[in-house]
């Protein structure tokens, strides 16, 4: 059961802007935002912020899969979900969703995307497990200014890991789906959020 329930995405008119947002990379208005927007101003700082974080020249797709990698670190199964639903949205293969928990080992993955999913488990984890060599393995495939959009990426998702976990924001049946399709092989389940 969720702390607070979602509301109707027409609740507040002047947020559709903001909704629409959302709309490409998931196809629907999450939850999380369903709820926040109690505080409107948050839900238009959010989406800019988002956007702001999802603009840049590394491959949207990975950078769905960096928020997965850094979302499973976390533990929130209602982020897995989203981040596996948006990488296929934006490009990224089923075989290669499917592989990502051992993205390490797996031939679908380079050597500059392990590079980045590495960097998410550890600027992810707590304490924060970064260290020089992570560094230096960015360095290797990307330039400073895609260091940055990486690093956007996994503290944006920080901040979605202890929104949705401490909600207990339900999932949506999209979610639901890409979740049981792709990831529950590996342990995932929908968890709290229902």
């Amino acid at each position: 059961m969720p702390l607070i329930e979602p509301l109707p995405t027409d609740s507040n008119p002047d947020l559709e802007e903001f909704f629409s947002f959302f709309l490409g990379p998931l196809g629907f208005v999450p939850n999380s935002m369903r709820i926040m927007q109690r505080r409107p101003a948050m839900v238009k700082a959010f989406a800019q912020l988002n956007a702001a974080v999802m603009d840049g020249t590394v491959d949207p797709g990975l950078k769905r899969l960096i928020a997965h990698i850094a979302s499973r670190v976390s533990g929130c199964d209602y982020c897995m979900a989203h981040t596996a639903l948006g990488a296929g949205r934006k490009g990224i293969e089923n075989e290669k969703i499917a592989a990502i928990w051992d993205y390490q080992t797996s031939p679908l993955y380079s050597d500059a995307e392990r590079a980045a999913l590495d960097f998410a488990a550890a600027a992810a984890s707590v304490p924060n497990a970064v260290t020089p060599e992570n560094g230096q393995r960015l360095r290797a495939h990307w330039d400073e200014g895609e260091i940055v959009e990486i690093l956007g990426v996994i503290a944006l998702f920080g901040f979605l890991n202890r929104w949705n976990d401490s909600m207990a924001t339900p999932l949506e049946e999209e979610a639901q789906d890409v979740g049981d399709r792709f990831l529950a092989n590996h342990g995932w389940s929908k968890g709290k959020h229902t």
